[in-house]
């Protein structure tokens, strides 16, 4: 039996690979600088109990695999532990290209926006067909309850990050997956902490499209232009989906019934089917597009397709609904970037019309807690009600390169917004709370845990339902 360490175990994708290479026999061991819910529960569910924090003596005489988290960086104890001794270490792309990648066809999900969706319902279109896929997404699906599995079928769908592999790696995650078949829904700015602007992330998304073999497939979001300039550099077939005329998968007559959109689909302009999947926003229509036509392509058909639509249950901290108490939905997001927060929150407006909706933001990425969307982020909240920002994350920022919450709040308010800087979780709930109403709406969006605030205030919701 061999032995791994992940340093950094307690990421998503980290905690992941973890399961997986213990599910193939590896003795697996962990650190993090931070082992906490919801990660350390589900690495003891695994059998993998993570050290708290990062030491020498956690690197082992007889490891003979040390994978170094793409958080990690030199000064690290137990990475400067590893080059002194020169064990052999990798990146987590690495890892999954070379123990899980080579010989499946594999299916990349790419974009700046609706990769966790997209790989979600590819992954249960694969499973509803009867194809046992593999799959390693960023998120939860609910079909699934986990963000990976192992199958034994040929198809392997990966979310393809854009961001870098590992402090010794900088290139995008996605350029070790191999891809037969990619998709890229859309491409903006993002990323601002390796990335100096929209063309250096646009040049990655080229290398992904010159990787397929011709033999592949590639999809692009017809309603990006930056992802349709992607076509000159592929040497495969190129498809096109979206809601746009000339999309070769498009969807037309989008009607919204609470969660649930219905929609009809055409492929090449001939009628596909009406399909009705348990989502809302025309962001999760193109998602699903996307599905559509990787498990189209792969020989599923239609008819079974459109029923698996029906049976999708969505993905944890994806619009996902908390509860409902004292007549107030509270929902979770992951948006943390201007084009998600105006589809988000469009979304849920369609869904609940007539509804006041409370948008709640922690500016808590890299791009987020700098003041490259200041402007951006005004525009994306218009669409809500009643608007509430806590403190950026990163105040090790310097000022001048950290967004301004109050300059942000100043301009919501000249534009008409009731919005309001607010510092911590419990002012927060406090303030929904008691000014709340029923029926309300309530869209906490962060892409951290966010100190647990969904939790909290349905809770704090119920007991004032109660009193």
């Amino acid at each position: 039996m061999k032995r791994v360490h992940l340093i950094g175990i307690c990421g998503t994708g980290m905690s992941a690979i973890a399961a997986m290479l213990k599910v193939c026999g590896f003795a697996v061991s962990g650190s993090d600088g931070a082992v906490y819910p919801p990660m350390s529960n589900f690495l003891k569910e695994q059998g993998i109990t993570p050290t708290l924090g990062y030491r020498a003596e956690n690197i082992e005489d007889d490891l003979d695999l040390v994978i170094v988290g793409n958080a990690i960086s030199r000064g690290n104890p137990e990475l400067e532990e590893v080059l002194n001794r020169k064990i052999r270490y990798a990146s987590l792309p690495e890892i999954l290209r070379d123990r899980f990648l080579w010989g499946a066809r594999s299916i990349v999900i790419a974009g700046t926006h609706g990769k966790t969706t997209t790989a979600a319902i590819t992954s249960w279109l694969l499973y509803h067909g009867s194809l046992d896929p593999n799959f390693f997404i960023g998120g939860a699906p609910i079909n699934f309850n986990s963000g990976y599995r192992l199958g034994c079928g040929r198809d392997f769908v990966i979310e393809g990050d854009e961001y870098d592999s590992a402090f010794f790696d900088k290139t995008a995650k996605f350029l070790k997956y191999l891809p037969d078949i990619a998709v890229v829904g859309n491409i903006e700015f993002d990323h601002a902490d390796i990335y100096e602007d929209l063309e250096s992330i646009s040049f990655e998304f080229r290398r992904l499209a010159s990787l397929i073999p011709r033999l592949g497939l590639l999809l692009l979001g017809a309603d990006s232009d930056e992802a349709l300039s992607l076509r000159s550099s592929a040497h495969c077939r190129v498809e096109t989906f979206g809601l746009s005329s000339g999309a070769d998968w498009r969807a037309k007559n989008l009607a919204i019934e609470g969660n649930t959109t219905k929609f009809e689909v055409y492929y090449s302009d001939k009628f596909y089917g009406v399909c009705e999947v348990g989502l809302v926003g025309s962001h999760n229509v193109r998602n699903t597009l996307a599905a559509l036509a990787v498990a189209s392509h792969v020989g599923l058909d239609s008819s079974n397709l459109i029923e698996g639509l029906r049976r999708f249950l969505g993905v944890k901290r994806r619009l996902e609904l908390k509860g409902t108490a004292a007549g107030v939905s509270v929902y979770d997001d992951f948006a943390h970037h201007p084009t998600a927060i105006t589809e988000t929150v469009s979304a849920l407006r369609a869904a609940h019309p007539g509804r006041r909706i409370w948008a709640v933001f922690e500016p808590r990425s890299a791009s987020a807690c700098r003041n490259i969307f200041q402007g951006e982020f005004v525009g994306s909240f218009l669409g809500a009600d009643e608007i509430i920002i806590t403190g950026v994350y990163r105040d090790d920022l310097p000022v001048n390169e950290r967004l301004s919450v109050e300059k942000l709040v100043d301009d919501l308010k000249h534009n008409g917004k009731s919005a309001r800087h607010v510092g911590t979780t419990n002012e927060i709930i406090d303030m929904i709370v008691s000014e709340c109403r029923v029926d309300d709406v309530v869209l906490l969006m962060s892409n951290g845990g966010f100190d647990d605030i969904h939790q909290k205030l349905f809770e704090a919701l119920k007991r004032a339902s109660s009193d």
